[in-house]
């Protein structure tokens, strides 16, 4: 009788939980389906992308944008399908290298250029031009006929007196308020309308992804501002915002800069309204 290790002791021992532990886009989806929803109900409910859902429960994280937009989308998504998320993003850590540097942006992604804001004709100036012409012309005029009696003096007098009531219809008509937009000048900030909310979201401290919805749920913008840029929003009674780097963002409500302290990679779903900057 041998006394040695037989060869499965000699096979080298292997760690079952890991083999077992699933990825952390296949938890997403077991847990989804666990608590019976549907792919629709979490975009909905987190506000990320159909396509992005999908593709990180499939372990593909290429869409996200970077590996700061990654980790938020795992957090966001975990605690809509009721999970912890600080075991998935210590295991996204693991098996993607810990903390690498931000991947540039994909396509899907791309921030829109601002476009600079239409400006329409300068109708104060040129009405400032046609009141110097019309003063320039009553002075020549007096001078020119100086010598000429008190007759000729009450003669332009009176000339002067009826050119600027013949050139008053010319005044150009004031045209109506144009509906809101979601690119409002700086000027529209400083005014700060009662009866509208303006949002300024600037990428101050970084690049971010946002989004911005009106109160009928119209998507105002979705992408990328990089560091510098920004985008002003404006509806008559509700902006609703998502941030997925808040910490690289500044915002500016009704014409007050919000003191939050965001942190960075936080992932933020805002909601302001008229009145007082106050998220919702």
């Amino acid at each position: 009788m041998s006394i040695g290790n037989s060869p499965e002791d000699e096979r080298p021992s292997q760690d079952v939980s890991e083999e077992a532990r699933p990825s952390v886009g296949r938890a997403l989806k077991q847990a989804r389906i666990a608590a019976g929803l549907t792919v629709d109900d979490v975009s909905s409910a987190t506000r990320v992308r159909i396509a992005i859902v999908h593709a990180i429960e499939a372990d593909d994280y290429a869409v996200c944008g970077g590996d700061v937009y990654a980790r938020g989308h795992i957090r966001t998504l975990a605690r809509a399908v009721h999970l912890d998320p600080a075991p998935l993003i210590e295991q996204y850590g693991a098996e993607h290298g810990g903390r690498p540097a931000p991947t540039p942006a994909a396509p899907l992604f791309e921030a829109e250029r601002i476009r600079p804001e239409r400006r329409g004709p300068n109708w104060t100036a040129a009405m400032v031009a046609a009141i110097v012409v019309v003063i320039g012309f009553v002075g020549f005029t007096a001078v020119k006929g100086g010598d000429s009696g008190n007759d000729a003096k009450s003669q332009i007098a009176e000339g002067a007196t009826a050119t600027p009531s013949k050139s008053a219809p010319a005044t150009p008509k004031k045209d109506k308020p144009a509906a809101p937009t979601s690119e409002a000048s700086d000027s529209a900030i400083a005014a700060a309308p009662q009866d509208k909310v303006t949002v300024k979201v600037s990428a101050a401290n970084g690049r971010s992804w946002i989004s911005a919805k009106d109160h009928n749920g119209r998507m105002l913008f979705d992408g990328l501002l990089k560091k510098g840029e920004s985008k002003t929003f404006q509806d008559s009674s509700k902006i609703n915002l998502i941030l997925g780097d808040a910490g690289a963002i500044q915002l500016y409500v009704n014409g007050k800069k919000i003191e939050d302290n965001f942190q960075k990679g936080a992932v933020e779903r805002l909601t302001y309204t008229k009145g007082d900057p106050e998220a919702g």
